[in-house]
C-alpha cells in the first residue's frame, strides 16, 4: 500500500523576496525619491526581480537584504527622473518639430527675392537640377532618367548648385 505524501503548503508569499517590512521600505524610498505613487507598486516589482535575478544567477544574497532593496529603490527613482528628463526633451523637440519658426512676410520676401536672383546666376544645368529636385520634389533617379544623364551627374550638379546657392545667400547676409 502506497503511502501519498502530500507537499507541506508554503504560506502565501512564502516565495517573496522582499516581506512586508522590507517592501514598506522600498516604497518609502521610491516615494521620497519622487516616484508618482501610481509607479510604486512597478518599482516594488523591479527590486524584487532584481533579487530574484541575483538568486538566479547564483550570487550570493544581500547581507542585509533590506538595505540592498533600499540602495536599489533610490538607484530606480534616479532612474525614472532620468527617464522622465528624456521623455520631456524629446517631447519638447518633437514640438518644435512640429510648430517650425515662421518668418514674418517681410523676411520671407526677402528670402524668395534672394533665392530668385540666385538661381537666376547659376548656369542653367544646376539650376535646371535644382528647380527639378528641390521644386518639382523628383528623386535623383527620375530626374536622371528625364534628363538622359546618369544619376552620378545629377548629384554633383545638385551638390555645386546648393554651394554656390548657400555662398549667395551668405554673401547677400539673407540666412
Amino acid at each position: 500500500m502506497a503511502v501519498l505524501r502530500r507537499k507541506p503548503r508554503r504560506a502565501p508569499g512564502a516565495d517573496d523576496p522582499l516581506d512586508a517590512t522590507q517592501e514598506r521600505r522600498v516604497r518609502a524610498v521610491l516615494a521620497l525619491g519622487g516616484v508618482p505613487q501610481a509607479d510604486l507598486p512597478d518599482g516594488v516589482q523591479q527590486v524584487r526581480l532584481r533579487l530574484l535575478e541575483r538568486a538566479a544567477k547564483g550570487d550570493e544574497a544581500p547581507r542585509d537584504v533590506s538595505a540592498w532593496a533600499a540602495v536599489v529603490a533610490s538607484n530606480l527613482a534616479m532612474d525614472w527622473h532620468r527617464a522622465k528628463r528624456r521623455q520631456e526633451r524629446l517631447g519638447e523637440r518633437l514640438a518644435s518639430l512640429r510648430q517650425p519658426a515662421q518668418p514674418s512676410d517681410e523676411e520671407s520676401s526677402v528670402l524668395s527675392l534672394a533665392v530668385a536672383q540666385g538661381l537666376d546666376e547659376l548656369p542653367d544645368a544646376q539650376r535646371q537640377v535644382l528647380v527639378l529636385r528641390f521644386y518639382a520634389d523628383l528623386p535623383v533617379r527620375d530626374i536622371a532618367d528625364e534628363l538622359g544623364i546618369p544619376e552620378g551627374t545629377v548629384k554633383s550638379r545638385l551638390h555645386t548648385a546648393v554651394r554656390a546657392l548657400r555662398a549667395r545667400l551668405h554673401e547677400d547676409e539673407v540666412v
